[in-house]
């Protein structure tokens, strides 16, 4: 008998990327939670070093993995009356110091439990791109904050 959808298969029909949410620890230690219209660049790496011994009979190399490397998370969010906690958490960029946090993405299932989740160590706002403007546009004023972290942690439940 086919799946009649009625009833949600852990195994016929993959998680939805659309009902998803982003903490990270803000002031005094509480935690933050911010809606998102988007988040990209969830991806880690292990560099390949390449080797060849000068006597080594087979002309090729063998490759091996080197230094893991993750890019930075790009989140877009609509722009809000007085939401300014990025800018202030931006600001306290001052000269090779800044505040680091865990930033914690997951993916909800349709009853709001995290199903996958994304954990990345020592964040911080390495750029904030303000909406453009446009005296004929009919869209939502967004902006983009991009983040720097020192690690990727993926916990899929």
């Amino acid at each position: 008998m086919a799946d009649d959808g009625s009833a949600q298969s852990e195994t016929v029909w993959p998680i939805s990327k659309f009902y998803f949410e982003v903490k990270w620890a803000g002031g005094a230690g509480e935690g933050m939670v911010s809606s998102f219209q988007e988040v990209s660049g969830l991806d880690v790496e292990a560099q390949v070093i390449e080797y060849r011994a000068g006597d080594n009979k087979v002309f090729s190399t063998i490759k091996m993995p080197g230094i893991v490397k993750s890019s930075n998370v790009t989140l877009k969010k609509g722009v809000f009356v007085k939401d300014n906690k990025f800018y202030d958490w931006y600001s306290k960029i001052k000269m090779n110091t800044v505040a680091r946090t865990a930033v914690t993405i997951s993916l909800l299932d349709e009853t709001g439990a995290p199903t996958m989740v994304w954990t990345l160590s020592n964040a911080w706002p390495t750029k904030i791109t303000g909406t453009d403007l446009k005296s004929d546009g009919n869209e939502v004023a967004v902006e983009t904050i991009e983040l720097a972290h020192e690690g990727l942690v993926i916990a899929n439940s």
